[in-house]
Order: structure tokens, then sequence, then C-alpha cells
């Protein structure tokens, strides 16, 4: 079913008690007033699917957790439907427009959950990344699939389509393995290069500390060679592996459970894979009101081959008592830029930044690349579950980082308690997404309405107008700023990363 629709999304619902209305009045008012350096909420935005599922184990109206990608005029979109409190969903939705995002097309991927479809093999679904396969003319979106017991299952299973909308049964991308989680796709687009049609998939293995796999598909996803691993056995999560337009593959990791951003490369079309190299040590902020966020790493390549990769951090906060989103750049994968701010707002602000999702309009490159980062803040870092406010921003750059122009308020202000809960806190996502097509960003994300009674009303919205790199106003450069002495987190590291794959001993059953 085609769909914008005519409203914008950003309208609240009215609310009808006096106390409810004066709650949401407080809202506006402390998000109006912020002090985050960003234009007023103006965008209108597209409403991409909706939570129609009914199964009594999600909690419904619920949808997360996108990642977006683009080729030519058309971006696809993937996402979690029907959030379980403990891990998964009811299946992977999708939402595709086939004229650089004038207009949508939405669905669910066949064949994955019996929630679906009865006879289906898995009991939830989870971690959509998208990709496309020039070589083959295939649109692939790889997911997490999940079973509620202790069957083996692959690791990570794909969906093919050659237009974005009619989608074929999954396909398993490894053999039967005890646990996997946040993997993620790419493939080789570039028609010069000796691994062009290559596509590679990245997921690590819970059971042994997060031990990296790679997996590579030389027939649009068809079929699967080998898990392997980087060349020192390494650890982590989170990985967004990245192809230069040589057929270098470049994947940044979060490595530590939140300690550093490490990378990895392989330049033989992912018959073998490097050792890792640190990026970046990370210090992070805790973010408030429980909700679920982390330093996972954001990344993109420009059209010459320049790897941006963003994260949340707090080395340029006082007292570590906020996020910025921060940016490093490479040209081989091997060596890394300093770790540079985003200038969203000034470094005495109380805003407090999270979940960025990068995008980088691979038809420009290196001093004139066009960057585009949409990511949820807070107006003031200091808050709880009933005081929060949250909202999501866009900011753009037109050199390759070098300055940002001024931040644009996309949409809230959303209260927490519109987020579904799960076993790691309440939720938007793990990450989301923002891709260019056409010279516009698009960013993809879960805006929450007030709950309709019980009911949660989370969905996929987007802007309607695509935003260009550079929006308005003067731009900030970037390089004065030093990150505060002897800067460190504000809390201890975690005793594991954020995990969307529990043992099924640790699932709640309804």
């Amino acid at each position: 079913m085609d769909s914008p629709f005519a409203r914008p999304i950003a309208r609240r619902t009215p609310l009808f008690s006096a106390s409810a209305f004066t709650i949401a009045l407080l809202f506006a008012v402390l998000f109006s007033a912020s002090a985050q350096a960003q234009a007023p909420v103006h965008q209108s935005l597209n409403q991409l699917s909706t939570d129609k599922f009914t199964n009594t184990s999600s909690q419904h109206a619920t949808e997360v957790e996108p990642d977006t990608y683009s080729y030519g005029s058309t971006i696809v979109s993937a996402f979690q439907v029907g959030r379980f409190t403990d891990g998964g969903c009811s299946d992977i939705g999708f939402a595709t427009s086939s004229d650089g995002g004038a207009t949508w097309t939405n669905g669910v991927l066949p064949g994955i959950t019996n929630i679906q479809g009865a006879g289906n093999p898995y009991d939830r679904i989870s971690d959509p990344s998208v990709a496309y396969d020039a070589a083959h003319g295939e649109w692939i979106i790889a997911s997490l699939p999940i079973v509620d017991s202790f069957k083996q299952i692959p690791a990570v299973v794909v969906s093919r389509s050659t237009d974005g909308i009619h989608w074929g049964n999954p396909v398993s991308v490894t053999g039967n393995v005890s646990s996997s989680d946040k993997n993620w796709i790419v493939c080789d687009d570039s028609s010069s290069s000796p691994y062009f049609g290559h596509c590679y998939v990245e997921w690590d293995n819970p059971n042994t500390g997060d031990t990296i796999f790679m997996a590579t598909s030389a027939d649009g996803g068809l079929t699967w060679g080998p898990a392997l691993k980087t060349g020192n056995s390494a650890t982590g999560i989170g990985g967004q592996p990245l192809v230069q337009p040589n057929g270098t593959v470049v994947v940044p990791i979060e490595a530590g459970f939140g300690n550093a951003i490490s990378s990895f490369t392989s330049t033989n079309g992912g018959t073998s894979w490097s050792k890792t190299v640190q990026v970046a040590t990370i210090s992070s902020h805790l973010d408030a009101g429980g909700i679920r966020s982390g330093p996972l790493p954001s990344a993109e390549v420009d059209g010459a081959g320049t790897i941006y990769v963003a994260w949340e951090d707090c080395r340029f906060r006082a007292k570590c008592a906020e996020n910025d989103i921060v940016l490093s750049t490479s040209t081989d994968g091997l060596t890394w830029s300093s770790v540079a701010r985003v200038p969203i707002d000034p470094v005495s602000s109380t805003v407090d930044h999270f979940i960025p999702g990068i995008a980088v309009d691979k038809n420009t490159s290196g001093a004139s690349a066009h960057i585009g980062i949409t990511y949820y803040f807070y107006t003031k870092s200091s808050c709880s579950v009933s005081t929060c406010v949250l909202g999501v921003g866009y900011i753009g750059s037109p050199d390759g980082g070098a300055s940002w122009s001024p931040s644009i308020n996309l949409a809230g202000p959303m209260s927490l308690n519109s987020l579904p809960q799960t076993t790691n806190g309440l939720m938007v996502g793990d990450y989301i997404s923002t891709s260019f097509a056409e010279g516009l960003a698009h960013g993809v994300f879960a805006l929450a309405k007030p709950k309709l009674g019980a009911t949660f009303n989370e969905s996929m919205v987007t802007s309607k107008a695509g935003l260009p790199a550079f929006p308005s106003g003067p731009l900030t450069p970037v390089g004065h700023e030093k990150p505060v002495p002897h800067f460190h987190s504000d809390h201890p590291l975690p005793s594991a990363p954020l995990r969307d794959n529990p043992p099924p001993s640790a699932r709640i059953h309804p």
C-alpha cells in the first residue's frame, strides 16, 4: 500500500485530560526552549508503515531500529515490527520508494516467522540491514533469526528482491550456530572493482565472547561461503562493512563492550580478513531515563573510498555530562583521523545526543563530500523517565565534515513512556539510518506518539522532503575544539554489549 499519509505524523494526537494536556504542554515548552542551537521543528513527515500484528507475545503497535540503503532513485528501508520485550520482533517490515522518497510502498517479509505465516521456521526475527547488489540486480535484507528453544539455527538469513517490493523466502547465510547477533550486510557495487557483485555479511557469536565472523556471496545472496574470523580472531559487535571503489572491504566495529572502535579489512574479495586495528577509544555518557542506547558505530563511504565512522561520545564535555556525535575518517581502514566533534550545539549546552545514523552521498567525495547525520537527542541530559524530552535532529556537511550547517529538529517532543520496553531499556532502536538519493538525505527513524490506551503508537517515519547536506545558515568549522583533559566515561563498562538474541532460558515466555 502506498504511503505517505496526507497528514504529517509529527502532529500529536490530542489528549483529553487537563493533567495530560499540562504534561504535553510542558514537554513542548521544554523542547522549544532547548539550549540546542537547532532550527524549530518544521519538517513535514511521512509515516512509512505501522505495526498491524496482533500476537499477544509482542508489544503493539511498535516499529523500531531501521536501516536504509539507496541506489539511484530507489530507497529501501527495513525495520523491526511488533517488538518483543526480551529480544526480536514479530517480523521485519520494509518500506520502499522508487522515486527518491516521494512515495513509499510497505509490507513485511514473507517466510520468516510463524507469527507472519503458519509453518514459517522462526519464532522471532531481529536486526535488519539492507544492501543492493548492482551486479545481479538484487536488493537484499539480512536479518537475525531467533527461536524460543535451544535448537541451532542459521546465524543470519537474507531475503532477496529485484524491485525492493516483492521478496522471496529467506536464504541461510551459514550453517547452524549456537548464537549470533548484530548482523550487517553490504555489496560491492563498483563496476571497476575486481570483486564487483560480491556481498559481505558480518555478525558476532555471543556464546564465544562476541567472536566476529564474515561470510561472502558472489551470486546475489543465493549462496554463501564459509564463516571466517578476522586475522586475530577478534571480538566485537555492531560491525558495518563498507566497500571502497577498488574492492577493499573495511569493517568498523565496536570492541571491548563499549571501550573502543576498531576496524578490519579484506583486499581479496572476502577470501581472508585482516587483524583489527583501533580507530579510537570510546568515552560515553550514560544516557538518562533508562533508554536503550550505546556507542555502536554508524559508518559510510564516499565516492572516492573515504570511510566515515560516527558514534556517541562525551570526550569534549566537562565531567562527561552529555554525549556529542563524533567522527573519524580513513582512506584505507588502517590509519584513522583524530576524533572530531560534530558541532550540533556548543559544548556548554546541556543537550545529549545519541544513536546517530550517518549518510554520505556517493556521487560526492573528498573535500566536496556531502554528509548527513540523523540522531536522537535529549533537550537536557539530566532527566528521568518522566522528564526526559526526546527529539530527532539532522545536521549536514557539504565539505567532507570540515564544517557543518546549523542542525534541524525533525521530530519531537516524545515522552519515554511512549516507548516499548526491552531487557536493555526503552527502545527506539540500537541504530537508525540515513541515505542519500538524488542529492538529498532521507533519514528513517522511529517516532513514538502517546499511547492509545494500553496500545503503543510507534511507527517508522521520514521527512516528506529530503534534506540537503547544507540546509541553511552559516557553516561551523571543526577541528578547533579539544577533548577535555583525562576524559573518560561517566559509568563503568557494561558486562555485556547491547544484545538482541539472549539465550532461550533468559527469554520471557507468555
